[in-house]
Formats: C-alpha cells, structure tokens, sequence
C-alpha cells in the first residue's frame, strides 16, 4: 500500500470548491457516540452527520454488513437487480404502508423521484394542467434544481437561472392557507412531518390530517419527506405511523443507510405504475454495498428495544436542555420529536445558534443548527445515558461560555 499524504484543514482550501466552510478539526476515527480528531482529541457526537449516523459511529452489524458484501459484489447497474436491494425492498414494504421502493443516493434524488413521479402520475390518470406542487416555506427538499425549488428557502434557489415552474409556497401548519390554495390542478402537495433545516418545526396533528383530507378531496398525491425523520428518530419507524396519517408517496435517507450514502422512495403499487421502464434511472441506485449496509441499519433500528429507547432519550436530553435554561436562561422552548430536538433561542440570544455551535466545539462536542436561532441535536438513537451526560456537561460549559457567566 503506498504511503498516505499528510492532509490539513489548509488543504481543503487548495483543493476543494469553497461552497462549505468545514471546521479546523478534521475527525479520523469514531465508535459509537465519540469522535477522535487528527490530534487525538476526543469528541462527544450529539450531530450524527446531521441525522445520518443513527447507530453512532462504526456500529458492529454495520461493520460486519460492509465487509461481508464487500467481498461478495460491488456494483452491477440496473441492467441486473441484486439480492441485498431486493431483501431491502422486501423488508421495508413489510413494515411500511408501502407496496413499492425505488432506490437512489441521496435524499434529494429521492425527492428528485417524487416530485417526476407525482407529475407523471397526474400526466396519465388526469392528463394536462394538473401540475401544480405545493410545498411550505422554510422547508427543505434536497439542492437538485427541482428539489431546491420546490424547497421553500429561495435563497438556496436563487440566482441558478429560470427555475421549474408550477410550484407553489405557503406558510407550515397553515391548513386555512392550504385550502385556498389547493386546487384540482394541484398533481402533490410536498411536506416533512416535521421542519428539519426550516427549525425542527413539527406539524400539527390536525394540520397533518387536514392536507390528507385536502389532497384526497383534489386527487392530488400526498408526498412526506421522511429524509431526516425517517428511520425511527421520532420513536416509530417512520413519523407518519407516530401521526396515523399515511402519504401516498414517502422519501427516506440520511439515516436509512446509517453513514453509508442511500436514497429511497416508497409508494403504492398503483402510482409506482407511471414510472415504467425507461422514465427514470440512477447508475447507483441499489447499489448491492450501500442495501446490504441499509438492510443491517433496518434490522437493528426496528425493533421494539431500539424505538422503545428512542422516546428514554429524548427524556433526557430534555431533562438536561431544561436544568440547563434553568440556569442560563437562553432557549425559548425544545420542540421536536424523539432523536431530532430543537432548542430554540430566546429573543435575547436570536440569531446566534451558530454561536453555541461553536463554542460547543471548544469544548469537544459536536451540535448542529437549524436556521439563526436553533439549536439541533441529532444524535444515534443508540446513545449511551452516559454519553449523554457528559455531551450535555460540555454543552453547559458552552452555553456559559456564550452568555459570559
């Protein structure tokens, strides 16, 4: 094996197209909920890829998983179907409201399929005019062309040229708004259960039930993009089973391949129809290493022990996020569900969650934000009470040092 270069922070400003701004650390090693960087500092992950690594870091079945595919077949195309996308496939109708599944890479190539699905489908059981996608503003759908604009943050969008057309926005949990604006030439309306990017937003239960009853009463598909709470971060499998509100068509990733990058789109038997042979493709999609890893993922997260444990973990990250504003007095409230929580920033502190975020990683721990004013955590839903914590000790050692206590 040859000798490997030595690498810096520095390097990437050589050699990469500058569209992140990644930090000084670069982490070369993680198992479960801790991460070791180029200097052997240790990090506690509340961030997890930003929703990706749901059983930590280097979980052993997914380990196992890789290596054993890894000896057995890398790639093939879609020339020829494999059996780890077909046991995938199989498992995931089997516990899900789904009777088909497409895969692809990412959750914005999921989406990407959705929303040419939902308009074919309109095409062929309705014919033309019936176009029109609704989605809601601040949420966030991918950076494909189509999937950023029918996100509703047009500063993603903006300046990329004419963008696609027929799209709609309108403001999250706003069924008043929705009604007037659905219509019969309305082919999907487009929602996350709950807001990740837009804020860990959820929807309302009776929100979420009125645009089922709007959609089946316009013909128009309901869509949910489950990307980030999809693959039990709510305390379910999916979050449309937590609000008994089932969507015609359902996009997964992010934590469906647990680290190792997947897509996929469900949906019934009947609409999957319009996408027959030759409208759609992806040369990786079900890609036979990338199934075999998600497949392991599945097994482990779907079980009653795992989701059961999601809901003691979101008890305690409360728990500790509240002893903390007893103290500090800078969130406003945490919203969200399960291993996807916000704390959302007071009026004294808006607009500075990137601000918390970095001085959580002076003190060796990693959060994420959601927007100027929340802060998000996204842990593995396997996270020890241990590490918890000692993630949360650091988080308060951040917070002081923020507010200057």
């Amino acid at each position: 094996m040859s000798e490997q270069m030595s690498v810096s922070r520095a390097t990437f400003d050589e050699v990469m197209v500058p569209n992140y701004n990644p930090a000084a650390i670069i982490p070369v090693r993680g198992k479960g909920a801790r991460v070791w960087d180029q200097e052997g500092k240790e990090f506690v992950d509340f961030a997890g890829g930003i929703a990706v690594n749901v059983l930590g870091h280097c979980h052993p079945a997914l380990v196992g998983a890789l290596k054993e595919q890894g000896e057995k077949l890398w790639h093939l195309s879609n020339v020829m179907t494999n059996e780890p996308a077909l046991r995938l496939a199989k498992k995931l109708t089997d516990a899900t409201f789904a009777e088909r599944i497409y895969f692809a890479n990412s959750g914005a190539e999921a989406n990407e399929a959705a929303f040419k699905l939902a308009r074919r489908y309109a095409l062929d059981h309705f014919g033309e005019g019936k176009d029109q996608i609704i989605s809601f503003n601040k949420s966030f759908h991918g950076r494909t062309f189509f999937t950023v604009t029918v996100g509703g943050q047009a500063a993603y969008s903006d300046g990329f040229g004419p963008k696609p057309g027929a799209i709609d926005h309108l403001d999250f949990n706003d069924l008043a708004g929705l009604e007037a604006l659905i219509s019969d030439k309305t082919c999907a309306v487009i929602m996350e259960p709950m807001q990740g990017e837009g804020g860990i937003i959820p929807a309302e239960q009776a929100f979420i039930e009125g645009v089922r009853a709007l959609c089946d009463k316009h013909n128009a598909l309901l869509v949910f993009d489950e990307v980030q709470t999809g693959m039990g971060r709510s305390g379910h499998l999916y979050a449309y089973q937590k609000y008994g509100v089932t969507p015609d068509i359902l996009t997964s990733a992010k934590s469906l391949g647990g680290g190792f990058p997947i897509g996929a789109m469900l949906t019934t038997a009947k609409i999957a129809a319009s996408l027959k042979v030759g409208t759609h493709g992806s040369t990786y999609g079900g890609n036979p290493l990338a199934c075999a890893v998600a497949e392991a993922v599945l097994d482990v997260v779907n079980t009653p022990e795992v989701l059961s444990g999601v809901k003691q973990r979101e008890a305690w990250f409360r728990e500790h996020l509240e002893a903390i504003n007893a103290k500090y007095n800078v969130f406003k409230e945490v919203r969200g569900m399960g291993m996807l929580l916000g704390a959302v920033l007071n009026d004294q502190y808006q607009g500075r969650a990137r601000d918390f975020l970095t001085a959580a990683v002076d003190q060796q721990l990693m959060v994420l934000v959601a927007g100027m004013d929340v802060v998000r955590f996204a842990p593995s839903l396997v996270i020890s009470e241990e590490d918890i914590k000692e993630g949360m000790a650091r988080f308060e050692r951040a917070v002081a040092k923020v507010v200057g206590a």
